[in-house]
């Protein structure tokens, strides 16, 4: 049961935010609709994802690197949802399956998703060799800094979703088996 419930009543600026998410997606999730009890929330979040939107990071990588910090984080309403958008993206249900573990079949991907829960596990304060290993792997300072964005953004409504018990209204995909492995 969910601790923050979706806004009933949200003020006329979240109505709005909310409009344009429904522009956009063709619908609500109750993610938004929790977040639209505050529209500094809401509009935090949107702006963040809209800028982020603007990466050199593709769109399908951006969606795997939330599957990593979804599990790095045991959210499942987060990997729910971006294991249902991954799949708009004609990722493969196992290459999605591997990203929730922070894997991938392919070797560039791999090394993001790997920094990217190191990011999160650590708090940012990754070593020396971590950061090397994705530089390594083909990724400018500034994909780096992206991926970085990608984490916080994540982050966000990972915490949003555990603290507000934000009910799954995607097919339901859990992190136990890759928050055990974090």
């Amino acid at each position: 049961m969910a601790r923050i419930t979706p806004a009933q009543n949200p003020s006329e600026k979240s109505q709005a935010l909310l409009a344009e998410v429904k522009k956009k997606l063709g619908g609500t999730p109750n993610l938004f609709t929790t977040l639209a009890h505050s529209p500094a929330a809401l509009g935090f979040y949107l702006a963040g994802g809209g800028a982020i939107g603007e990466a050199k990071l593709s769109a399908s990588l951006r969606e795997q690197l939330a599957l990593a910090i979804a599990g790095a984080n045991g959210c499942d309403y987060c990997a729910s949802a971006h294991t249902t958008i991954g799949k708009m993206f004609k990722l493969e249900e196992a290459e999605l399956a591997r990203n929730l573990n922070a894997a991938s079949s392919d070797a560039k991907v791999n090394a993001a998703l790997v920094f990217a829960r190191n990011v999160t596990l650590t708090r940012g304060r990754v070593s020396d060799a971590e950061l090397a290993a994705v530089r390594n792997a083909g990724y400018s300072d500034g994909e780096i800094l992206e991926i970085i964005a990608v984490v916080a953004i994540n982050t966000f409504t990972n915490y949003v979703n555990h603290i507000a018990a934000t009910e799954v209204d995607f097919p339901l995909v859990t992190t136990e088996a890759a928050s055990k492995a974090a």
